[in-house]
């Protein structure tokens, strides 16, 4: 032990004396860094780094702003409206019984909106919700023009039942309970699942312009066949089949003696031999007045 130790002191004054150096116990040389490293970086670095990083550090902030309160979707219109793409111009097409204030409330758009970010597909969902709006479509043409082309509900017929009374289509949907006088000339059927055949007495009755003029309303009985109300109170009882027939055989018999202008309250159709007329109350007693008044041999014949 006492030769290497000796060995080891002699050996390190003889590097000493040739001009080694001996380093102090520390830090590995390996692991040591140049005290000019760190400032060197910087100095590479531009003036304007500076000002670039708390430009972009200000910027993340603000945009962490905007999307924690929710403000992305208006911050978004107005870049896009700023930059030539807001809404300037709505053009509707096909509107008659559907006014421009109710397409404007379904568009909801408010002051300067951005045609990139308008959804169309909800806005026609809503325009859709219109009662008398079918189909609607609408396209943008950029760069701030918005078209809106409606469909609108063709009025069939007026449909009661009790005492409410609703515009429907030919398929039977109910379009509005609002009925004023532009929808007078409309057939009104009565009664439930009138709504839903109105189309076949319809149809009917367009065979007889003149006979038609005077209908008032048609009702369904029991959901199985019509009666006809005229409109000087004439009750026109049809059969369940054979409606067209029995129409012809009415109009015919009105043509050869007036038969809808008497004092009458019903006619009967539906017997396919025969024709029922039902007479008032004062023509009933007139008649009964009359036959008394006959010789008893006249009163028995074919006057019925």
């Amino acid at each position: 032990m006492r030769k290497i130790k000796a060995k080891f002191s002699a050996l390190k004054t003889a590097r000493l004396g040739r001009g080694f150096h001996v380093s102090r116990p520390g830090v590995s040389r390996l692991h040591q860094r140049p005290a000019w490293g760190v400032v060197g970086i910087f100095a590479l670095l531009p003036r304007w780094a500076g000002t670039a990083g708390a430009l972009g550090f200000l910027s993340m902030a603000a945009v962490y702003g905007i999307v924690l309160g929710g403000h992305v979707r208006s911050v978004s219109e107005s870049v896009t409206s700023t930059f030539g793409f807001a809404v300037d111009a709505i053009e509707m097409e096909g509107l008659q019984r559907v006014a421009e204030f109710q397409i404007l409330e379904a568009l909801e758009l408010h002051e300067r909106p951005s045609l990139m970010l308008f959804d169309a597909h909800d806005a026609r969902e809503r325009i859709e919700q219109i009662p008398w709006v079918r189909s609607a479509s609408l396209q943008k043409l950029y760069p701030g023009t918005l078209t809106v082309k409606i469909t609108e509900e063709v009025p069939f017929a007026l449909w009661q039942r009790g005492d409410v009374i609703s515009v429907v289509n030919e398929e039977g949907e109910v379009i509005t309970d609002e009925v004023d006088g532009r929808y007078a000339n409309l057939l009104r059927v009565v009664h439930h699942g009138a709504q839903r055949r109105a189309g076949e007495i319809k149809h009917e009755l367009d065979k007889f312009p003149a006979l038609r003029s005077r209908v008032r309303a048609a009702s369904l009985i029991s959901e199985r066949r019509w009666d006809l109300n005229l409109d000087n109170g004439i009750v026109v009882r049809l059969p369940e089949r054979g409606v067209h027939e029995a129409l012809l055989e009415l109009t015919r018999l009105d043509a050869d003696g007036g038969l809808l202008s008497r004092d009458i309250v019903a006619v009967d159709l539906r017997l396919e031999d025969r024709v029922v007329v039902r007479l008032s109350e004062d023509a009933a007693l007139r008649r009964k007045a009359t036959m008394k008044a006959r010789p008893r041999s006249l009163r028995n014949g074919a006057d019925t």
